[in-house]
């Protein structure tokens, strides 16, 4: 029975199975590392001043408003893209009564000093009597995307 430290030949041979693991595992891993490493360098230097993009959000009565609504709303360059999120739930009061309809939500990716163009093309295009439009700044988010908005939304 031998009690201490392992022989110099167990080391080795553990040692040099560990070192060809590692060197065959980075060989195959290179590509992917390289990949990830590159996109990660690029989101991280590219710069977007928070605020300058919106996303704003647009209730419609059904899902042909609100194709007719998007699908002008990206034709005249007020947004760059527009999601439709159907069957969507709202309650609300409404001339002293409290409504629950089922709507169709726009959601809307524009520059933020075209808000304004926005909400007055949905109101003349609307059929509701009060239209929803309401947008929030975007403080984040994937750099290419946001600089994709800024290309198709011009100033």
């Amino acid at each position: 029975m031998r009690i201490g430290l392992p022989s110099a030949e167990s080391l080795w041979g553990g040692s040099s199975k560990a070192l060809i693991l590692t060197v065959l595992l980075s060989a195959f891993m290179f590509q992917l590392l390289r990949t990830v490493g590159l996109r990660a360098f690029s989101m991280a230097s590219e710069t977007y001043m928070s605020g300058t993009h919106s996303a704003a959000f647009v209730t419609c009565p059904n899902d042909t408003v609100a194709k007719d609504l998007a699908r002008g709303i990206v034709e005249k360059k007020l947004a760059a893209c527009v999601n439709i999120i159907p069957a969507i739930k709202s309650v609300y009061e409404w001339q002293g009564k409290i409504e629950e309809d089922s709507e169709v939500l726009l959601m809307i990716k524009t520059r933020s000093s075209k808000v304004p163009a926005l909400a007055e093309y949905v109101r003349s295009n609307h059929p509701y009597e009060v239209a929803e439009v309401i947008s929030l700044p975007i403080d984040q988010g994937n750099p290419p995307y946001l600089r994709w908005i800024g290309e198709v939304v011009p100033e």
